[in-house]
């Protein structure tokens, strides 16, 4: 059955979210001594970044210790590019239009990634970054719809232009994002504080698990926005939980200019190095 995104009693639960992050937050500031160290300036450099054009930004939601590199660039919004996966994947689930194994008929044209080119479910044109199918989803869903629950999710600046933008709003705008608002809503989604059904949110976070180790699943998303006349954008975010007898959860966000695509293989690396060092990923063997 469908939701619709104007329940009153869902909005609640959303304000409620933002006071609790608010409160995570204004913890973080509160104690800057436990985010000091180590400085992601030099993660970022280490994996062949410049950290004058990227932000690593990492919040540890047990205590609100907070991780930032490029403070301002943080704040800057931007395309979310395929990042915004996570946020349709949960519409698509929640309205009813689709599931996990949901399947997605190949329309024949051939893209430029080769595993887009066959059949989909929503679950495996998440992994592969499917475009096709998202544009499916949004066109299908309409821009009534899609408009309302962005807005209903409190993503970025919630707009999606008109009519002709619906298949590309993400990708090339006017959808926009930053680094610390992917935190907010990430880490609304990993503490089951969106306004969804709690079987939304179960059917929708094993489509994003893109690893997972003794101890520890990480939930990601990457996200590419080619952008013709200045440097593409990269982006890595979701967040990490650790079970076990201290359970806790770390949420990430990081953007990057790629000039080239060498670059595009630096994302991960990069997040990952700097989970490990405060604390999330224990060292590899």
């Amino acid at each position: 059955c469908r939701t619709h995104p104007a329940d009153s009693s869902r909005h609640a639960v959303t304000r409620a979210g933002v006071v609790v992050l608010a409160a995570v937050l204004g913890a973080a500031a509160a104690a800057p001594a436990i985010g000091d160290q180590p400085d992601l300036a030099e993660v970022i450099t280490a994996g062949g970044a410049d950290p004058a054009s990227a932000t690593l930004l990492i919040v540890r939601l047990s205590d609100g210790a907070t991780w930032v590199s490029n403070p301002a660039r943080a704040n800057r919004r931007y395309p979310p590019a395929s990042t915004s996966k996570i946020v349709h994947t949960l519409i698509a689930i929640e309205t009813g239009y689709a599931r996990p194994d949901s399947a997605f008929e190949w329309d024949g044209t051939v893209r430029f990634v080769d595993a887009w080119n066959r059949d989909q479910t929503l679950a495996s044109a998440f992994a592969v970054s499917a475009v096709w199918v998202y544009q499916r989803i949004t066109a299908d869903l309409g821009h009534a719809t899609m408009a309302e629950w962005l807005e209903h999710l409190d993503y970025g600046n919630q707009y999606i232009g008109g009519e002709t933008d619906l298949t590309t709003y993400w990708l090339k705008g006017p959808l926009a994002i930053s680094a610390r608002e992917q935190i907010d809503f990430l880490t609304r989604l990993a503490t089951d504080d969106l306004p969804l059904a709690a079987a939304t949110l179960a059917a929708a976070k094993p489509i994003m698990v893109a690893d997972s180790g003794e101890g520890w699943t990480l939930y990601a998303k990457t996200g590419w926005r080619l952008d013709p006349d200045n440097a593409d954008l990269g982006w890595y975010v979701g967040w990490l939980e650790l079970a076990g007898a201290s359970p806790d959860s770390w949420v990430f966000a990081f953007n990057l200019d790629m000039n080239s695509e060498a670059d595009v293989a630096k994302r991960r690396p990069i997040v990952r190095e700097a989970l490990r060092q405060v604390g999330a990923l224990p060292d590899p063997r």
